[in-house]
């Protein structure tokens, strides 16, 4: 009897180490990409530095929520990707992009506000962004475009979405991304930043890509 409760006491050992140890070597989830849009910028600004808060000439900053967003971009074995530039994209506080495309209609758009930014990873694989949180503007939920160029890897666009926004529910683009697991992996929660700025928000992005 107790050889028999031996082996069922290892036996059952075994069935609750080996998932975990599964889950361990399980691989990230990989970024989904997702559609560029018609916005992304005709000619890029002169000013496309990593504050799209601030814009060289302008007395006054962008209107809106200042929210830092940074993160790091990895491969799927979690190992950071070195060498990699991030942009980013997206409309003013107004819900107006910084393209000749978008008129905006009644809405004007806001000079202060960069819209366009770009950064390389340090060497931690790291890159930040000072921002404003996004808006909604007819037909889309909030959201700021990522487009990732990585040593080896092409380029990855994609969209990163706000954790708690009702338009979520109903957004086409980001209801396209079928895998739920994948659909989450792109809706960042924002937090207070006074550790960073006053009254400022907070989010970290990682990016994982297919390599």
């Amino acid at each position: 009897m107790d050889i028999v409760r031996r082996k069922v006491l290892i036996g059952t050992g075994t069935l609750l180490v080996a998932p975990r140890a599964v889950l361990a070597q399980s691989p990230l989830i990989v970024t989904p990409g997702q559609t560029e849009g018609p916005f992304y910028p005709v000619t890029l600004p002169t000013d496309r530095d990593a504050d799209l808060v601030r814009v060289q000439g302008q007395a006054s900053q962008a209107v809106g929520h200042i929210t830092h967003v940074s993160g790091r971009v990895l491969d799927k074995r979690g190992e950071i990707v070195r060498g990699a530039t991030v942009e980013i994209w997206q409309c003013d506080a107004n819900g107006v992009y910084n393209h000749p495309g978008d008129s905006g209609g009644q809405r004007r758009h806001d000079a202060a506000f960069q819209g366009y930014g770009r950064t390389n990873v340090d060497g931690s694989g790291r890159y930040a962004f000072r921002t404003i949180r996004p808006v909604a503007y007819p037909g889309r939920t909030p959201h700021i475009h990522f487009k990732v160029h990585a040593p080896g890897a092409g380029v990855l666009t994609t969209q990163m979405y706000v954790e708690g926004e009702a338009q979520n529910r109903r957004d086409r683009i980001l209801l396209g991304i079928r895998d739920p697991k994948a659909r989450q992996s792109v809706i960042l929660r924002l937090d207070p930043a006074a550790d960073i700025e006053a009254n400022a928000l907070k989010g970290t992005f990682d990016i994982v890509l297919n390599l």
